[in-house]
């Protein structure tokens, strides 16, 4: 299962992202930003490799000029000659900083750079062997900003990656659950995806039964998965780079603990509501309060104690933050997120319903589509 558009699609994807970038920063003053994070890299430039850094300048060329510096190490110097974009001079050196700075060497101005992902040792670095004519300005997240509203191409890869983890949960589930250790179901899970196609699970696969379904980031045992107990499985696929999330708890027979049917229904409605709420206009803040206020209400609040959602994309995680001190901005058209309400009681039994969804320009998009009735897997 793959969703490449090619080469060419990728790098027309990545210069109209650098173009986005360039209006962001208009009125910042800058004369040319670092760019160091690998995700961030990969989403302005096409490239996948492990080493490499850019310069994005505030201010477009000439048609055909190269006025965006790409930077890597000699491993990636035919890779980077097919996935990097023409619109950047590309490279090659054994330490990517220091040809950043000798790029730099002869102008003045403001150097712009993310402090959420430049080290003190590289902003020592940094400053060290810029010369004194060049200004270090933080600017925080301005890429990951754009990242935050997808375009069509990547909403079609996340849904493909989210198909392809509900087929692969499929075919672990035709095997059955009880009796079977967490481990084992998480590892079956995560050899089907890439059997699939995948590049790997988005994140460490939970599998999580009986009382340790309790812990929302519960690590899979070399525990049987018992009979008659809930079973919680949160799960994801990285396909053509881009991650899925879902959550599914599910019933290994009909004689269940005291309380867990009910639980797992308000969980199912809470989950239902705040599908329904998404759309362009609230902020994480109010879809969190909304599905908060149905749990509350069902005298489980202080059993669901993280964040309705997040973000979904290249990283698993990602902006917007839909929780209580999450996004107060309005979500746009172009937002992934999760809606992952649970509740979780200590030394029973813990329940978490998860869809991933895209805010569309009338309401939402749910790429999820396994059923979330409680479901007995014998």
């Amino acid at each position: 299962m793959s969703t490449s558009v090619g080469t060419s699609g990728v790098a027309a994807a990545a210069i109209e992202r650098v173009e986005r970038l360039r209006e962001g920063l208009r009125g910042r003053e800058l004369d040319a930003l670092l760019v160091k994070d690998l995700t961030d890299v990969r989403y302005l430039t096409g490239f996948t490799g492990s080493s490499a850094l850019a310069l994005i300048a505030p201010h477009a060329g000439s048609p055909g000029e190269a006025v965006d510096r790409f930077f890597t190490d000699f491993r990636y110097a035919t890779q980077s000659s097919e996935q990097v974009p023409d619109t950047f001079s590309r490279e090659i050196a054994s330490n990517l900083l220091d040809a950043a700075v000798s790029s730099l060497a002869g102008g003045e101005g403001r150097l712009g750079f993310d402090d959420e992902n430049l080290t003190v040792a590289d902003h020592t670095r940094l400053r060290g062997k810029l010369a004194a004519t060049w200004e270090l300005v933080p600017v925080t997240g301005t890429v990951r900003a754009l990242r935050a509203v997808k375009d069509a191409g990547e909403i079609a890869r996340i849904r493909a990656a989210a198909e392809l983890a509900d087929e692969a949960l499929r075919a672990v589930l035709d095997d059955g659950l009880p009796g079977r250790t967490e481990r084992e179901v998480a590892l079956a899970l995560e050899e089907r995806m890439r059997v699939l196609g995948a590049q790997a699970a988005s994140f460490a696969s939970i599998v999580a039964s009986g009382p340790h379904g309790a812990l929302p980031h519960a690590q899979p045992r070399a525990e049987t998965i018992a009979r008659d107990v809930l079973v919680t499985i949160d799960w994801g696929a990285l396909l053509d780079g881009y991650c899925s999330d879902c959550t599914r708890t599910y019933a290994t027979g009909d004689a269940l603990p005291e309380g867990a049917r009910e639980v797992y229904e308000l969980v199912r409605t809470a989950q239902a509501q705040g599908v329904a709420a998404v759309r362009p206009g609230p902020t994480g803040v109010e879809l969190d309060a909304r599905v908060r206020e149905v749990i509350v209400a069902g005298g489980h609040g202080e059993q669901f104690g993280h964040g309705l959602g997040h973000g979904v994309g290249m990283e698993i995680h990602e902006g917007p933050r839909l929780s209580q001190t999450g996004s107060k901005e309005p979500l746009v058209a172009g937002n992934v997120v999760t809606i992952e309400p649970g509740v979780y009681v200590p030394g029973r039994f813990g329940v978490r319903i998860e869809d991933l969804v895209a805010v569309t320009t009338d309401g939402v998009e749910v790429f999820t589509r396994l059923p979330k009735e409680l479901t007995v897997v014998s």
